[in-house]
């Protein structure tokens, strides 16, 4: 297997990836992303600058069911007079996910929940965690599908993907990137 690392000047350059070296590989990538990072002037300079932004049906059962099953926590919720959610934030760890009511509304008409499309996703998240398996468990147990079983990964780690009772796909595994 080989990894890739991405240079200042957007050429590649690859190397053997063996587990004696994993460690100074993903060291070094760490070192050139902030290098890359710190002359990007678009990013802000916060504590997390990608949150996704996921709509569900029954947005106040899947804030419970997120926090239930996956360990998410509430930081912020804004309901509206009907019950819905016009805006929510999800931590996990240094994390975010924002969410709300899937509506009929300018931003809602450029999502389509997955059962919309056949059961597919367009894109997930992918969560760091220190014990795969116990998240495992405790969303196995509060229903989630589960897409691809635990296993450990050729490149590092051990995950596995599930479904939310929505249908939206998540991923988590011990992998980090950082």
């Amino acid at each position: 297997m080989e990894v890739f690392s991405i240079k200042k000047d957007a050429t590649y350059r690859s190397a053997n990836f063996s587990e004696s070296n994993r460690a100074g590989l993903r060291f070094k990538a760490a070192i050139e992303m902030e290098q890359v990072m710190s002359e990007m002037s678009d990013a802000k300079n916060t504590r997390v600058t990608v949150i996704p932004c996921l709509r569900y049906r029954d947005a106040p059962a899947a804030i419970e069911w997120l926090c239930q099953a996956f360990g998410f926590e509430k930081q912020f919720v804004a309901a509206n007079e009907d019950g819905t959610i016009a805006h929510a934030q999800l931590t996990f760890g240094n994390g975010m996910i924002m969410l709300g009511s899937a509506t009929d509304s300018e931003f809602g008409h450029l999502m389509k929940q997955p059962d919309e499309i056949g059961g597919a996703e367009t894109q997930c998240a992918y969560l760091v965690v220190s014990d795969a398996d116990a998240i495992y468990t405790r969303a196995k147990a509060a229903g989630a599908q589960i897409a691809i079983e635990i296993k450990d990964e050729d490149y590092g780690g051990r995950g596995f993907s599930c479904r939310d009772p929505e249908g939206h796909l998540w991923n988590f595994g011990t992998y980090d990137p950082w």
